[in-house]
């Protein structure tokens, strides 16, 4: 639970064996972009917002490094590189910060060795104090002479072992920063603890009558018992991710083209690879059904109850369990592109983000540091000059070393924001950036793109007054073009007739030979004409003309996304305001709008319209979020102050977006807000009891009110109350997504998360 400064990095690196090679940097690595390779490397002794920067800064300025993350619940850095030229000395950069690394592998076994360390040193450090604290009730209550000196004797025998085993965890930490030229908040806290046994160590060898062996111990284990907490709980908030990588196989049944079935290792199955899926497996890595149907239950993966079925063609993620039928599934991504790493991608970059809150607390917690030392210093200085009592001075400066430590703000924001990406996740919804959560919490108005966010985008055909003898041409013609409303008329009938000199008009509509007759199907100016027509028109449908006689026409209505109206009424309920914006016709548009209880809307808008108009609304100091999935979308999602977008969207809308939710309800909308103003009111919480709890103390210690004992409970006890008000969290369990029916689409893998 220490807080670490920023600190220089040196400028060179001395040569050291054992460090990866460039050729083992670069098998290491993955493609991220044309020209960037992206590197995992595990730095476990990260342990706070300081560690963050140092290892950040280290690591940022190197030749070829484009950025540099740390996610500190994983403690893992994420570097990407120009893969031009050699790979950047990573390892020697962090070995210059004074932190230890590796590079990052999926193949490492689960290992809790962090908290097991903590656990054992936690227990060590408990014994100890309580033993002593009832050694010190004795001495508080008025023992003689001999018998205090004989219970400080044992406090002695019992403090030396629990600072050198337990104490550690923070000596360690604070001799690897001091190497490094750091000051890091173990700093303090070390020369606190050595400080505080080396004065009660000399008082008890010359019988004085105090001695802060109970101080020493205490500190030492509400310090571990506070770190022991954080880990606990950045831990928990994982848990839904890990339990979903632990149920993964290792491994699946691979068809050969000759036939021949094959057991291989999830990592060296690659695309267009076929693999065999048994009722009752998971379907190991991200596919398309090849061969065979069933129904799979795809509630780990979208978060709804209902099964869904899948048969030749459908998409199918990594995860999704098999119920029944045997399925033949042609693998499109690699295991380290698969929609599960995509997930605990997404999760871990929830951490990532350099929120407003969160860079102020790391500023105040870094120069808190060589604050802490000069106001210990100050004390003991202004005591000698009053008292000249070096024993005093001494006693009141180790106790303002001791009660001023940040380690409450340092925890301040990152609890409050791991806990929210925990109960966004619980919701089908992935954090992508921790400033996201910020910005969410601070919007006023919500704007929502309507065709595949407010719907479905997924028309169907509502009155249709072509003659029965001519839907099998129809529907043979539609299904050639991806028009959606193409689509919806090829569903009407069986069977496809051979279709030739096919042309597709965007925006007029299509057109082909079957047999000797042509057939158009669009608008009904165009296919009337025999020319080209203008793109202007206010029919709601699609007309069929045969050899250009005029058959019927259809009618289409698009499905609004479920929960829709439910999500307006809750985002108008919590006194925000409600838009939609599209490019689609002022009609339909006008159609939802009044279904859905919007009253502002807008139609006919370009991507750029979109965008203007969230423009006008930040000028009149609005702060949207924006709602949408199309690639249309993406300039209006990345000018919105924060943007969500849904699991099945386009690849550059998921890309654009701040959050992304799996689910087709729409109450992901207010859920998220919901989270969000949540996670800001308890972030406001915990920074001012930070703020109060060293405002108050900081007069009190320099005052000389505060014991060595006192100041170690009060700066501990401040630490634990902030993780324990994040801890208070709502869950949001006990609320139910509405089953979405076994039409419900596959969301495809966050490409967003590479």
């Amino acid at each position: 639970m220490s807080c670490c400064a920023f600190g220089a990095v040196a400028a060179e690196y001395a040569p050291r064996s054992g460090w990866p090679s460039d050729q083992e940097i670069r098998l290491a690595s993955r493609t991220v972009g044309e020209d960037l390779l992206q590197t995992d490397l595990s730095v476990p002794s990260a342990h706070c917002g300081g560690c963050i920067a140092a290892i950040e800064a280290a690591l940022t300025p190197l030749e070829g490094v484009v950025s540099a993350r740390l996610n500190l619940t994983t403690r893992r850095a994420t570097v990407k590189w120009r893969k031009a030229g050699k790979a950047p000395p990573l390892f020697q950069a962090l070995a210059a910060a004074g932190y230890d690394a590796s590079l990052f592998s999926l193949d490492e076994p689960e290992t809790n060795q962090e908290m097991r360390r903590l656990v054992r040193a936690t227990a060590v450090a408990g014994f100890g104090a309580f033993n002593i604290m009832l050694f010190s009730v004795s001495v508080w209550s008025g023992a003689g002479e001999g018998t205090r000196h004989l219970f400080h004797i044992l406090s002695a025998v019992l403090a030396v072992p629990v600072v050198l085993y337990s104490g550690r965890v923070f000596f360690l930490s604070a001799w690897s920063a001091a190497k490094s030229g750091r000051a890091n908040m173990d700093v303090p806290i070390s020369v606190g603890i050595l400080f505080a046994l080396a004065l009660s160590l000399h008082d008890t060898l010359r019988n004085n009558p105090h001695a802060y062996f109970d101080a020493v111990t205490s500190l030492i284990f509400f310090l571990l018992a506070g770190r022991t907490l954080d880990h606990m709980m950045r831990s928990k908030a994982r848990t839904a991710v890990l339990g979903l990588a632990r149920m993964m196989p290792r491994g699946a049944a691979v068809v050969a083209p000759d036939g021949e079935v094959s057991y291989k290792p999830l990592q060296e199955i690659a695309p267009q690879e076929r693999v065999l899926v048994a009722p009752g497996e998971r379907i190991p890595l991200d596919g398309v059904v090849a061969s065979g149907s069933a129904d799979v239950d795809a509630a780990i993966v979208t978060g709804e109850a209902a099964s869904l079925p899948v048969k030749p063609g459908s998409s199918v993620l990594a995860g999704m369990l098999n119920l029944d039928g045997s399925l033949e599934v042609t693998v499109t991504r690699p295991v380290a592109d698969s929609f599960v790493a995509s997930i605990a991608r997404l999760m871990e970059a929830a951490e990532h983000g350099r929120a407003k809150y969160r860079r102020l607390a790391d500023r105040a917690a870094s120069a808190y540091s060589p604050f802490v030392h000069a106001l210990a210093m100050l004390a003991f200085v202004g005591w000698m000059t009053a008292t000249g009592d070096w024993h005093r001075s001494l006693t009141v400066a180790i106790s303002v070393l001791i009660i001023t430590c940040p380690c409450a703000l340092g925890l301040a924001v990152p609890m409050a924001q791991v806990m929210a990406a925990r109960r966004l996740f619980e919701r089908g919804i992935a954090l992508k950036d921790g400033s996201g959560l910020e910005r969410l919490a601070e919007v006023d108005t919500v704007v929502f793109d309507k065709t595949g966010t407010l719907t479905l985008g997924d028309p169907r055909v509502t009155d249709c007054s072509v003659p029965h003898e001519h839907l099998a041409a129809a529907a043979a013609l539609a299904a050639r073009s991806r028009h959606p409303a193409a689509r919806a008329v090829a569903a009407l009938a069986e069977g496809r007739l051979d279709v030739e000199e096919f042309r597709e008009q965007p925006g007029l509509g299509i057109e082909g030979r079957i047999g000797s007759n042509v057939y158009r199907l669009g608008k009904a100016e165009w296919v009337r004409s025999q020319g080209e027509a203008s793109h202007s028109g206010t029919d709601q449908g699609s007309t069929l003309t045969c050899n250009g006689e005029f058959l019927g026409s259809f009618s289409f209505s698009d499905t609004p996304r479920l929960q829709a109206r439910q999500a307006v009424n809750g985002l108008r309920a919590a006194g925000l305001e409600v838009e939609m914006l599209s490019g689609d016709r002022r009609e339909p548009v006008s159609r939802m709008a009044a279904a859905l209880g919007i009253a502002a809307f807008r139609s006919g808008l370009l991507p750029q319209g979109k965008v203007t108009r969230l423009e006008e609304l930040a000028r009149n100091g609005r702060r949207t979020l924006m709602v949408g999935d199309g690639l249309n979308d993406a300039p209006a999602l990345s000018a919105a102050h924060v943007s969500m977008a849904p699991g099945n969207a386009a690849d550059i809308g998921r890309a654009a977006a701040d959050l992304v939710f799996f689910g087709r309800g729409l109450m992901a909308v207010p859920d998220a807000i919901a989270i969000a103003a949540t996670a800001r009111r308890l972030v406001h919480q915990n920074l001012a009891l930070a703020i109060a709890y060293n405002v108050l103390v900081i007069p009190v210690a320099l005052l000389g009110y505060v014991t060595p004992l006192m100041a170690a409970v009060a700066m501990s006890l401040s630490s634990i109350l902030v993780v324990a008000n994040a801890l208070r969290f709502p869950s949001m369990r006990g609320r139910t997504v509405a089953s979405e029916g076994p039409g419900a689409p596959v969301p495809i893998a966050l490409e967003a998360a590479r």
